[in-house]
C-alpha cells in the first residue's frame, strides 16, 4: 500500500483546522509530457519548497513534482513548533559525535531557526509566527533534567534565551496538574504550518520555479541526466532532490530502510473564549517530556490545538478525536466537556537516533528526511543545504550527512513490528510514570 493514498483523498488537503483557516493556492497543473530542468525536486513540503526557492534564486531552472498539493504532507499538518538546536539534545549529540561536531550541529540548528524567521519576513508570509516554546516535565526527574539542560546550554553554548520554570511558575503558565516544572525557550517559536508552506510555495513560484501538483513520481532512473516518471509525463534533470520524508516509499530503498513513517494526530477544540487561561496564560507553545510527546498551543482564534498519540501501521484510526482525547484528558482533565471541532492525522519520518538523514544516494541525487518531529526548522534548512550542495557548497550538507544513521533492524520488512513493540514499551512507561 502507498502511504500517499492510504488515508487521504487524492489531491485534497485533510479536513484539518489548518486547511480550514488559511486560503489555499489555486491548483497547479499536473505534469504532462516531457520537460527538462537543471534540478527536479520531488515533494512540495518545507524541504522541497525551500530547496527549489534557493536554487531558483541562484539562477537554476527548477521543477517541483508533488503527488497531491503543496504542503499536503507533514509540512501542512504538524504542531507548528520551531525548536532550537536539533531534535537530539546537545548532551546527547556530544555523546554521539563529540563536543566539536555537536557545537557545529547546534550552530546549524540555530541557522535553521533563523532561516525560517528570515523567509517569513522576506516574503511577508502571514503564518502567525510567535516567540516561545515551553518544555514541561511530568516527574521531578524530568524537571531536574530540563533545568540541567538549560544550564548546560547557557554554560557551553552561550544560549541565554531560556527561563527555568519551578512548579509554581510552570503552573502559572500552564495550569495542568500533570506538569511539575520545566523551561521556557523564548528563542524558539510557533506558527501556522500550512500557511507557512503555502507562503514558501508562493515565493518559489515568484522566483520562477515550475510546480506540478497531482504528479506522483513512480520511477527514478539514475543517470546523467536523471529521468523521473509520473503517470502522464517525465522530467529529465541534471540533479534530483528527494524531499518526501515519510512518503518516500520505493524511490530510494537505502533511505527507506533508515527512515520509518509513523502517524501522529492533532485535534482543534471549539474556540475557548475566556477559558484560554485554563490552557495557557501566555501565547507560547508547549511540548512535554513524555517519550510519546504531547504538544499543544492556542490558535489565533483561541482554540486548543493538541497533538498526541501515535500509530505505526498504514491506516489512521477511525476515530482520531477519541485517540487524542486520552492524552489531552491527562494534561487537561478540566477540559473534558470541551467540544472537538477538527481531528486529523499526518505521516512523518523518524530515524533510529532521531537525527535527520541527509544523504547523497547517487552522484547527482540528494535526499533529506527523518526529521523526527523537529521538521519546521530542520526541513527548511535541509532544503537550503541541498540547494547549496547542488551549486557546489557542500560544507553544511556534509556536516549533517556525516552523522551515522543505522538502518532499522530488518530494513523495510521488519521495522514496523519491531518499532511497535519498542514504542508500546515506552508508552507503557509514560502511563506508569517511570
Amino acid at each position: 500500500m502507498n502511504l500517499l493514498f492510504a488515508n487521504d483523498k487524492s489531491g485534497h488537503y485533510p479536513p484539518s483546522w489548518y486547511a480550514a483557516s488559511t486560503p489555499s493556492l489555486p491548483p497547479f497543473d499536473s505534469l504532462k509530457g516531457e520537460i527538462t530542468a537543471d534540478v527536479c525536486v520531488v515533494g512540495a513540503g518545507y524541504t522541497g519548497l525551500s530547496a527549489a526557492l534557493h536554487l531558483a534564486q541562484a539562477g537554476r531552472r527548477v521543477v517541483v513534482l508533488e503527488a497531491h498539493r503543496v504542503g499536503f504532507g507533514a509540512s501542512g499538518r504538524n504542531g507548528g513548533q520551531l525548536g532550537s538546536g536539533q531534535r537530539v539534545d546537545q548532551q546527547g549529540l556530544e555523546t554521539m559525535v563529540g563536543n566539536e561536531p555537536a557545537r557545529a550541529l547546534w550552530d546549524l540548528g540555530e541557522d535553521a531557526k533563523a532561516l525560517v524567521k528570515s523567509l517569513i519576513a522576506e516574503h511577508a508570509i502571514d503564518c502567525h509566527l510567535k516567540p516561545g516554546v515551553a518544555w514541561t516535565g511530568s516527574t521531578k526527574a524530568d524537571v531536574a533534567h530540563l533545568h540541567d539542560y538549560a544550564a548546560h546550554l547557557q554554560d557551553h553554548y552561550g544560549y541565554d534565551q531560556i527561563e527555568t520554570l519551578t512548579a509554581d511558575a510552570c503552573h502559572a503558565l500552564c495550569p495542568s496538574p500533570d506538569y511539575k516544572g520545566g523551561l521556557l525557550d523564548m528563542g524558539a517559536a510557533h506558527l501556522h504550518p500550512l500557511a507557512y508552506a503555502l507562503g514558501l510555495a508562493r515565493a518559489a513560484k515568484s522566483a520562477g520555479v515550475q510546480i506540478f501538483e497531482r504528479s506522483c513520481v513512480h520511477h527514478l532512473d539514475h543517470g546523467t541526466p536523471a529521468t523521473l516518471r509520473t503517470d502522464a509525463g517525465r522530467v529529465v534533470a541534471d540533479h534530483v532532490i528527494l524531499a518526501c520524508n515519510g512518503y518516500l516509499s520505493s524511490l530510494a530503498p537505502s533511505v527507506s530502510a533508515r527512515v520509518m513513517p509513523i502517524n501522529n494526530f492533532i485535534v482543534a477544540t471549539e474556540p475557548l473564549g475566556t477559558r484560554t487561561s485554563e490552557v495557557l496564560t501566555r501565547d507560547v507553545a508547549v511540548a512535554d517530556s513524555r517519550f510519546v510527546v504531547n504538544y499543544f498551543r492556542l490558535s489565533h482564534d483561541k482554540r486548543l490545538l493538541f497533538g498526541g498519540g501515535e500509530s505505526y501501521g498504514y491506516r489512521f484510526p477511525s476515530d482520531i478525536a477519541s485517540v487524542v482525547r486520552k492524552p489531552m484528558g491527562i494534561v487537561f482533565p478540566h477540559l473534558k466537556d470541551v467540544k472537538i471541532d477538527y481531528a486529523w492525522g499526518g505521516t512523518l519520518g523518524i530515524t533510529m537516533k532521531r537525527f535527520p538523514y541527509l544523504a547523497r544516494i547517487g552522484p547527482n541525487v540528494l535526499s533529506a528526511s527523518g526529521y523526527s518531529g523537529h521538521g519546521v526548522g530542520t526541513a527548511t534548512h535541509a532544503g537550503q543545504l541541498m540547494a547549496s550542495a547542488v551549486i557546489g557548497e557542500t560544507d553544511g550538507f556534509d556536516t549533517m550527512a556525516a552523522i551515522p544513521t543505522p538502518a532499522f533492524p530488518g530494513g523495510g520488512a521488519l521495522r514496523t513490528p519491531l518499532l511497535v513493540l519498542a514504542m508500546s514499551w515506552y508508552a507503557l512507561r509514560d502511563r506508569l510514570g517511570l
